[in-house]
């Protein structure tokens, strides 16, 4: 089992493991007392614990009935009856987060870091408890530095790297995330290596949007050196579109193509992302133009049989006004390959009522409805599940990278 799958578990369970660690911490703190009894009397030890038991079994109960409220009003005296149990101070700084009383955890934790009595592990706790509780509530630039404050102590800390990557990430400072990513390859045990790819694309492409082509050269080659990504071949093939290098990007364009075709409209969605403002924008496009008249030309059978080649096609030819040779072309593949999906379904139901062929559009719009999908999105993450119909290379919901999967089957 992987982090990746441990932690949405945890997430998911957050009650259970909650009532696991109080259990834990009742019975460690009954045995460290019954050790040191020597300062205090074994009836007094024994009411303690007594009181102890009974708090901390009405917090489970409730904590199991979904009751977070009663659940910390028990933790809370916990720990009037015993201030010196840190652990139920965790506990209690953990709860209040989760019930999204974010103040009160960042007001414990911080008053568990100014205690001078503790352990310096016990002060790295709080500290990434302080940084998570900063996270969750939205403070970024705290967490930031919170989080680099953990690592200034300790830099062998895997969950608080990773934090940090996925922040540099959303607020896509790729520079930083970059510089987390590689920290983490090093702490944690997963390859990073696409993922690094990926981020040097997205350098790559600040540059390339900015008309630095030298530099985004350099960071494509990085990319490359770490993993061929999909998103690298895309930008390298636009580069050479640029620089007029259309052999080469044509033989780019195949090879792509024959190794990913599930991503051909990606290809052609991402070529025309271009700053019209650019002074290479007229001859990029003028290029791309060729790129695409030479895709519409292949004649290769294996790119041919792919779903995904045949809609990229589709819809370059409707983008230049030619309906007609879209439905003759989508027309002559659906008799050859019968059994495809509500997507192609519907878009040669388009194209029948573009070309006013009515009367089978309404037949064709029949046999789908009797067999519609329950989702029509186009694209879905293969890790998490999530639905968009939008081009995404990092999920939006479970962050993973180059995930995204097409509901070209039914």
């Amino acid at each position: 089992m992987t982090i990746a799958t441990v932690l949405p578990w945890i997430e998911d369970n957050l009650l259970a493991v909650i009532v696991i660690i109080i259990t834990v911490i009742l019975i460690y703190h009954y045995l460290i007392e019954k050790e040191q009894g020597v300062k205090l009397s074994k009836r007094f030890r024994d009411s303690i614990f007594e009181v102890q038991s009974k708090i901390f079994l009405n917090a489970s109960q409730y904590l199991i009935s979904g009751n977070k409220d009663l659940a910390i009003k028990e933790f809370l005296n916990a720990v009037d009856l015993n201030r010196e149990t840190i652990d139920t101070y965790f506990a209690l700084g953990k709860l209040f987060r989760s019930n999204g009383q974010i103040d009160k955890a960042i007001s414990i934790h911080r008053s568990l870091i100014a205690r001078e009595n503790i352990s310096e592990s016990t002060r790295l706790q709080a500290l990434k408890e302080l940084a998570v509780d900063f996270d969750k509530g939205g403070f970024i630039d705290k967490a930031i530095e919170t989080y680099k404050d953990v690592l200034k102590i300790n830099r062998d800390q895997h969950e608080v790297v990773q934090a940090l990557c996925r922040i540099f990430e959303d607020i896509e400072d790729w520079e930083q995330a970059y510089n987390y990513r590689i920290m983490l390859s090093k702490v944690g045990h997963e390859n990073q290596s696409e993922t690094i790819s990926h981020i040097l694309v997205q350098k790559a492409k600040l540059h390339f949007n900015s008309g630095n082509y030298k530099d985004c050269s350099e960071d494509l080659e990085d990319a490359f050196r770490f993993a061929p990504s999909v998103s690298a071949s895309i930008l390298k093939l636009k580069l050479e579109i640029v620089f007029g290098n259309l052999e080469q990007a044509k033989i780019l364009l195949i090879e792509l193509l024959k190794e990913h075709p599930m991503y051909a409209a990606f290809v052609f969605v991402s070529l025309e992302e271009f700053n019209p403002k650019s002074k290479d924008y007229a001859d990029y496009q003028k290029r791309l133009e060729l790129i695409k008249n030479y895709y519409l030309e292949i004649e290769d059978e294996d790119l041919k049989s792919s779903p995904s080649v045949i809609l990229s096609q589709i819809r370059l030819l409707k983008d230049i006004n030619k309906s007609q040779n879209a439905y003759e072309l989508l027309s002559s593949w659906l008799t050859k390959n019968p059994n495809q999906s509500d997507v192609i379904k519907m878009e040669f139901i388009k194209l029948l009522i573009e070309t006013d062929k009515k009367d089978e559009a309404l037949k064709q719009t029949k046999d789908l409805l009797g067999s519609i999908n329950s989702s029509l999105t186009r694209h879905y993450c293969s890790h998490c599940g999530f639905n968009s119909d939008d081009i995404f290379w990092r999920c939006p919901q479970c962050h993973n990278w180059e995930t995204i999967q097409f509901r070209w089957k039914v």
